[in-house]
Formats: C-alpha cells, sequence, structure tokens
C-alpha cells in the first residue's frame, strides 16, 4: 500500500484569498491508481515551516506532493524549503534558465533577473521541464520516500501530473495493479444521522468503504473500492450499492455528476413535462440552475425582488399556471430574519395544491441552499405523481 500526503503551499490560501482546487485534482488522480492519502496540510510562505511540515510528512508517508511556492518572487520558498528537508544546497540548472528564456520568448517577452531563481533546484533534485508555464518542478528521491514540488497554477499543474507524475509514481510504486475507485449516492431530505441510522453498518465494512458527506438539506454515501482493475472495483462495490438504493430508494435523486438541478431537468424532460417556478428572497438560485439544464420547453422561472405575502404567492402560482401552461408550479418565499431562516414553499399541478411553512435551524448563510434543495425535493416527489 503506497501512502501520500499533499502540502499546498501559499499565505493566499491560508488567507482566503484563492480556494485551493489542486488537492482535489490531486487526490482524485492518486485515487485512481491505488494511492492512499491520510493527510492534507496548507502552509504559508514560511520556509521554516514549509521545512518541517515536509519533514514530518516524509516520515509519515512514501510520497508527498507539494504544490506552490516556486515562483520568481522572494516569497516563494519551496525550492530552498525542499533543500533544507536534505539539507543540500540549491544549484542552478542551466537548461531549465533556457526553459524559461525560451518560454517567455514565446510571449514577447524577456525574463527579468529573478526569474532566474527559477532554474534552482535541490542539489539532490531532478527537474521536470514544464513546457506549459515558466516555473520548473522537481523531485526528490531518498530511498523509496519521495517529495515532488509542482507549481501552484492549476493548469500547470495539471499537464505535469498528466504527463510526468503518474506515470512516474506509477513505475516507482509498482501501482500497474492496484487502483481505487469511488462511486457517490445522493440523498435528499434524509439527515445524516438518520441514514446513518440505516447503514451504519455498512460504514464498518473495510474494503469497499463506506462514508457519509452532509450538505444543507443532503447527504452523500460515498462508496470505495479498491482493485486490481476498474471493473473488478465496480464489482466489489455493486451490491453494496444495490442494499443502498434497497433501504433508501425513494431519498436518492442522482449518483456520481448528477447534481439535483440535473436530475429534475432530466425528469421533466423524460415526462414532458413544463415546470415554473416562481421565487421571492432567493436571488433567483433555483431559476439560474434549472433553466441551464432544462431549456424554455420545460421550465420558466421568475425571480422577485420583494417580499410577498403567502396569498399574493398563491395568486401568482395561479395566474402563472395559464399564462405560461405549466404542468406543475413552485412558489417559494425564502426569509432570513435575526436568527431566524424560513421557507414556504407551495405546489400547484391541476387539481393539487400542497404549500408548507418550515424553518432551518442551521448555520446562517446555509439557509438559502437548505431550501434549494427542499424545495427542488418537492418537486421531484411531485413528478413522480406523472411517471
Amino acid at each position: 500500500m503506497t501512502i501520500a500526503e499533499l502540502v499546498t503551499i501559499g499565505t493566499e490560501l491560508l488567507l482566503g484569498e484563492i480556494q485551493d482546487t489542486n488537492s482535489k485534482y490531486i487526490a482524485r488522480s492518486l485515487r485512481d491508481i491505488g494511492v492512499d492519502i491520510y493527510r492534507l496540510t496548507t502552509i504559508g510562505d514560511n520556509p521554516n515551516r514549509i521545512t518541517h511540515s515536509l519533514q514530518a510528512a516524509l516520515m509519515r508517508s512514501d510520497v508527498v506532493i507539494c504544490t506552490g511556492g516556486l515562483g520568481p518572487t522572494v516569497d516563494d520558498p519551496t525550492r530552498k524549503a525542499v533543500a533544507d528537508v536534505f539539507n543540500v544546497p540549491l544549484v542552478y540548472r542551466e537548461e531549465l534558465w533556457d526553459d524559461i528564456v525560451a518560454r517567455y520568448k514565446t510571449f514577447n517577452r524577456v525574463p527579468t533577473e529573478n526569474n532566474k531563481r527559477q532554474a534552482f533546484i535541490p542539489a539532490n533534485g531532478i527537474a521536470i521541464r514544464n513546457p506549459v508555464g515558466t516555473a520548473p518542478a522537481f523531485y526528490v528521491e531518498l530511498g523509496i520516500k519521495t517529495i515532488i514540488a509542482l507549481p501552484g497554477v492549476p493548469r500547470e499543474m495539471q499537464f505535469l501530473m498528466e504527463n510526468f507524475v503518474i506515470d512516474y509514481l506509477k513505475e516507482r510504486y509498482d501501482l500497474h495493479e492496484q487502483i481505487i475507485k469511488a462511486w457517490v449516492i445522493h440523498t435528499i431530505s434524509k439527515g445524516e444521522s438518520a441514514i446513518d441510522e440505516i447503514i451504519g453498518h455498512m460504514e464498518t465494512y473495510s474494503n469497499p468503504t463506506v462514508g457519509l458527506v452532509a450538505y444543507p438539506g443532503r447527504t452523500d454515501i460515498r462508496v470505495t473500492a479498491k482493485a486490481a482493475s476498474s471493473a473488478e472495483a465496480k464489482a466489489m462495490m455493486r451490491p453494496v450499492i444495490d442494499d443502498i438504493h434497497e433501504l433508501l430508494g425513494e431519498y436518492i435523486y442522482g449518483e456520481n455528476e448528477t447534481t439535483l438541478e440535473i436530475a429534475i431537468a432530466e425528469k421533466l424532460i423524460k415526462h414532458n413535462l413544463r415546470l415554473a417556478v416562481i421565487e421571492s428572497g432567493t436571488k433567483g438560485l433555483i431559476s439560474s440552475k434549472l433553466k441551464i439544464h432544462a431549456g424554455e420547453d420545460h421550465f420558466y422561472g421568475e425571480n422577485l425582488d420583494v417580499f410577498i405575502s403567502e396569498e399574493t404567492l398563491k395568486q401568482l402560482m395561479t395566474e402563472i399556471a395559464e399564462r405560461k401552461n405549466a404542468d406543475i408550479v413552485l412558489g417559494i418565499r425564502f426569509s432570513e430574519k435575526d436568527d431566524t431562516q424560513n421557507l414556504y414553499q407551495a405546489l400547484l399541478a391541476q387539481d393539487f395544491f400542497w404549500d408548507d411553512d418550515r424553518s432551518y435551524a442551521g448555520p446562517k448563510g446555509d439557509g438559502l441552499l437548505w431550501a434549494f434543495s427542499a424545495s427542488l425535493d418537492s418537486v421531484r416527489r411531485k413528478i413522480k405523481d406523472y411517471c
């Protein structure tokens, strides 16, 4: 079993100025070749802290992949930190400087003197040429241990992962015979603890493994298997996935990349239904997501910037049903006041009318996502009457 750790470097990450998307990409890439990730660490641009973090990660893991801190400025300290891990100097590589100069030439520019910092790597390091950026990457081997330093720019990092790192790790750690595959089942209207009560026994499985991830109004169930091939992994997961569907079928709205809005849109199109939505207090969240996937033939939305009464909302729903020839009309009003987040929702369909008023007790700011999930789940359940 090969164990990896990820170390993302950059004070801007700690300050929340940019979002770390690199870790998600690397984690999925490693998962697909059978590498287990046990820890993710984010460190600011401090050489000593980076050095200590890399040293600790290297003691725990076989592979340490770090991203960021390979730029030309003084606050790009990763090269020096990795060199300090192995107590070696940084050395200048003429061929890397030639690559940097050539790269700048394609932009009709000349690199500044500080760009030469990027041509230095640890004395025991092996350069990874970077044809899509100006920051050369590198790796260092110590026995069975490896540190790989990649640029923080997502496009550059992804290119180097796809064109070097994955094949390198497969060869170095003989990963050809094992992969990790994951399958995600999306559920709604049943909380994490309630789902745990139903499938908790599955969460003790060792291979495949089963885990839960909670979101406002929704819970994902992740099934993960390690096997010699993708087909074998899927075969291992299938009985577990089937059992989950058997136990939670009515609460499942999709799998893997299927979002709630995609699931609703697909059902509208499949059954040739038209949904109209009137929403108040939601900033048009439902309409903005559904119209992308359902199209004008199956969806119409109106966003109201004013707070309206329940009676006014019902009246507007009746009018829009006739005006837009809608099979189902959803009306929602979401409000936040002090510590209260309230959702009023109503459904109109032919001779059917249903409404509901409820509050969300979760963190402020999550209420809108919860309202989105709850209201679309009401639509999802009503569509079943047309199936």
